[in-house]
């Protein structure tokens, strides 16, 4: 026999009997209720003095019984069902109400919004016997705004629809409207969300962000929100009223996933997820599905993995359906995605295993390091910067290498070194980085400490921005406050502002330790190699000959 949802302990076996029974009903396909069916839910709820309620497919079907209080009812989870491209959820829910003309109330929209129903449908339990019957349903885009619609019927008797027929074209309706608003270009399209107590022009900074982080993940961006917050909700990070307002938004553009500009804890996270129909993650899992994507060497997998499971780690407490749709495509993918699925105990036994590899491979690297500082090697130069800012593209035009270099957030993840000789005949070795970011998630940063480790050996830092770039100045504060928090300010470095061939005004000038270049037309490169050419100790080196990392 199928489950009852809801508390059940306290009913006797005749109630229970009563409640199984129901799922033998069947629905008519084109009839929104029977009376038949009316009469039987309002007879069960009044002898119980409780709300009783029944999920119903397109073809009739009772898919579930609910059974709740005297006031409301709870949905179970219903995500495994159906969805795709302007679908509805392909059921509706039909449920008893008490109190006199209270209809279709704010818990029951919401509802019908954040799943996705066919229908939220209440029926007045007038003395046992089925009264005013309410009938809401959601609405294409329309010039008015309005999200549903609402129907009142006297009684169960009353009602003229023809049900399938009206909601396969309602349904079409709302897919053309999302055909028309977002044509589909990526299969995975995004609403992002973005909500704080911070100035309107922060937020727009940090949504703009969310966006290239988004594209890089191969995520079209439908729509940005910002919501100004006086506090976060504990539970949802947002009221339900701005969840239901977003979710509606994406049922209208075709969305598949939202993106939180904010690291969203355990509990909301399980929360979210439960109350909407589609996949929900945060920014840090946005990056890490990033860094997933772009780590090629062994040390640069495992890195990513280690930062994978110590951010699942809190968040498996009340894992189940919620935790795998959240884990399920972006935001669980890479070299860890089986291990993510593993229980508490599989995951701390895989997150030692990972510490002890990286340790083993950090003392290697240490080695190189050594060998490469020691007496006679070579100086080391530092390409650093806000990611995207064209670090990779620079260390191509400057050594003639063909290394990766995307227009992309992180196209460059794992540390590059090549060989270049300066105009005098020396040897340097100029060093790629992975590029910073504000608020860069910290369990990636703790995973990736062996990696930045090795800006300590630099002897300059080229440091570039983006010339273009409307939020350098914040740029250029976030590279800063990370080379702070390293203890790395005292490395000498040059500003090298790049992209001044995108530029549509004046080059600025030139201060003493700043250079405008670009690494695609080489403008400005001799006056860069100058430049550093100047800052590195005249001292003449010796060719560094065993270098493993270096091409």
């Amino acid at each position: 026999m199928a489950k009852i949802f809801g508390n059940i302990h306290s009913l006797t076996h005749s109630e229970r009997r009563g409640l199984e029974r129901l799922f033998r009903r069947k629905i008519p396909p084109n009839k929104l209720l029977t009376p038949e069916l009316a009469r039987t839910l309002t007879e069960i709820s009044g002898s119980m003095a409780r709300q009783v309620g029944v999920i119903v497919n397109r073809k009739g079907i009772i898919r579930h019984v609910i059974l709740g209080n005297h006031h409301n009812i709870v949905i179970p989870d219903i995500s495994f069902y159906r969805r795709g491209h302007g679908r509805l959820k392909g059921l509706r829910c039909i449920h008893t109400h008490f109190n006199k003309n209270e209809g279709i109330n704010t818990e029951d929209l919401s509802d019908l919004a954040l799943l996705r129903l066919d229908a939220m449908i209440t029926v007045e339990v007038r003395e046992n016997l089925p009264g005013q019957v309410c009938f809401a349903h959601l609405l294409p885009p329309n010039h008015e705004n309005r999200h549903w619609e609402i129907l009142n019927f006297r009684h169960p008797s009353a009602i003229d629809l023809h049900f399938l027929e009206f909601i396969q074209e309602l349904e079409e309706e709302i897919k053309r409207s999302q055909d028309r608003l977002s044509p589909r270009k990526r299969e995975e399209r995004a609403i992002l969300v973005h909500a704080s107590q911070r100035p309107r022009f922060e937020a727009e900074i940090s949504l703009a962000e969310l966006a290239e982080l988004a594209r890089s993940s191969d995520i079209e961006v439908l729509e940005k929100i910002w919501q100004r917050v006086s506090r976060y909700n504990p539970a949802h990070l947002l009221g339900k009223g701005k969840l239901r307002e977003i979710l509606i938004k994406g049922l209208y553009l075709g969305a598949t996933m939202v993106i939180f500009d904010q690291d969203l804890g355990a509990i909301q996270l399980s929360n979210i997820a439960k109350m909407v129909d589609l996949k929900v993650i945060d920014r840090t899992q946005l990056i890490l599905d990033i860094f997933a994507r772009r780590a090629q060497s062994k040390e640069g997998k495992i890195q990513v993995e280690l930062a994978q499971l110590r951010y699942l780690l809190p968040r498996l407490m009340g894992r189940g359906t919620a935790m795998s749709r959240l884990m399920g495509g972006i935001g669980g993918r890479g070299p860890g995605e089986t291990k993510l699925e593993e229980d508490r105990r599989r995951v701390k036994q895989r997150i030692s295993s990972l510490e002890r590899e990286l340790k083993s491979l950090s003392r290697g690297r240490r080695e190189r390091r050594k060998r490469r500082t020691a007496k006679g090697t070579l100086p080391v130069i530092s390409i650093i910067g806000y990611t995207s800012a064209g670090k990779s593209t620079l260390l191509n035009r400057l050594t003639g290498s063909k290394v990766l270099a995307e227009d992309r957030l992180f196209a460059t993840l794992d540390p590059i070194t090549r060989r270049l000789v300066l105009p005098d005949t020396r040897d340097v070795l100029l060093a790629d980085t992975v590029g910073f970011i504000r608020h860069m998630p910290k369990d990636l940063r703790v995973a990736f400490k062996a990696t930045m480790e090795e800006l300590e050996d630099a002897h300059l830092f080229l440091h570039v921005i983006d010339a273009t770039s409307p939020y350098r100045k914040g740029e250029i504060i976030a590279v800063e406050q990370i080379l702070e928090e390293m203890d790395l300010l005292a490395t000498p470095r040059i500003l090298v502002y790049n992209k001044i061939d995108l530029l549509k005004r004046d080059t600025p000038a030139a201060g003493p330790e700043t250079v405008y270049i670009s690494a695609v037309t080489k403008e400005g490169i001799d006056e860069l190699i100058k430049m550093l050419t100047k800052r590195l100790p005249q001292k003449a080196q010796e060719e560094f000959t065993s270098t493993p990392d270096v091409a």
